[in-house]
């Protein structure tokens, strides 16, 4: 996607009406909301994104009601590099699944927040998802804590080429193989794939160097390189507190950040579905749908969203 010049904020946070305008019969209310709506208001806000803000755009999420860690154990860094037998199977099941995470499209949420952002209540935004969907919404200096799908890296030669050039690589190698094998897709782009069909599938090595292809993502099991982590925390330390949308945290790449804000004694609000290892650091806690609240959000802070 080409990077356009970002417009400037079209109101002053500062200037946000406090009393809530017409949003429609199924907008949020109560005294919790309000207050996240002031907390907004004051601007500056840092927001920490999950898999639940993406479960509208068709990707499930791992912990929800319906997560996928319910049937569905995500590969580990440690079996991808150690074994052709594991890249062979991650990269079968992922080429049969991924397609699908690329053409998702944003929803209401990812453009609830890109509206939020434009009109200065977001000073930042950081994601555990992997699917680009931030971005695709317009929010392009999003920080990808766990990388993205659409990028491919070498472990040999470092070179980080398009996931879309190795798809074509892999279907001239396996031909018709893919979309139809697979049933669910997970979080990560791959769906569930007899082991017969796993073991004739032909991975590609690096177009450079023949090394070892892996999606530029950080495994289970890997560490998120340090630059990264050290934006993150500098994107809190710049922000005025920090909104946690459609995240259990229940991974510590995501909760420091929360417990780092916390110990700041910045706010911290978390909507989510259900309860998050962070609800013991949160000023606020809400319990909400976000295809819902987010645009509702935009709404009564005067933020526009772009018309669908």
């Amino acid at each position: 996607m080409s990077t356009q010049p970002q417009p400037q904020p079209h109101q002053h946070p500062g200037s946000a009406p406090d009393a809530p305008t017409a949003a429609g019969p199924d907008a949020p209310a109560g005294p919790a909301y309000d207050a996240l709506v002031r907390l907004l208001a004051a601007g500056g806000v840092t927001v920490l994104t999950g898999a639940g803000i993406s479960t509208e755009s068709g990707i499930p999420d791992y912990r929800g009601p319906a997560g996928s860690l319910r049937h569905h154990t995500p590969m580990t860094y440690e079996e991808f590099t150690g074994s052709e037998e594991g890249r062979r199977r991650y990269w079968a099941r992922s080429h049969a699944g991924w397609r699908r995470i690329w053409r998702a499209a944003p929803n209401a949420g990812h453009h609830a927040v890109e509206a939020l952002r434009r009109a200065g209540f977001v000073s930042g935004v950081i994601t555990q998802n992997v699917d680009g969907l931030h971005r695709a919404a317009g929010t392009r200096e999003a920080v990808e804590l766990h990388g993205g799908l659409d990028r491919v890296i070498c472990l040999d030669c470092g070179r980080v080429t398009a996931r879309e050039e190795l798809d074509g690589r892999l279907r001239a190698l396996n031909g018709d193989f893919g979309e139809a094998a697979g049933a669910r897709v997970n979080p990560d782009g791959d769906v569930e794939l007899p082991e017969e069909l796993v073991r004739e599938f032909r991975i590609a090595p690096c177009a450079a160097c023949g090394g070892v292809l892996k999606p530029d993502v950080v495994f289970f099991g890997e560490t998120v390189p340090k630059p990264r982590v050290r934006r993150c925390f500098d994107l809190v330390d710049a922000g005025q507190g920090v909104l946690v949308l459609g995240s259990s945290l229940t991974v510590m790449s995501g909760l420091r950040f929360v417990r780092h804000a916390a110990r700041a004694g910045k706010p911290v609000a978390i909507v989510n579905q259900g309860p998050t290892r962070g609800d013991d650091r949160a000023t606020l806690r809400l319990d909400l749908h976000l295809g819902t609240a987010l645009p509702a959000l935009a709404h009564r802070l005067g933020a526009p969203l772009p018309p669908r």
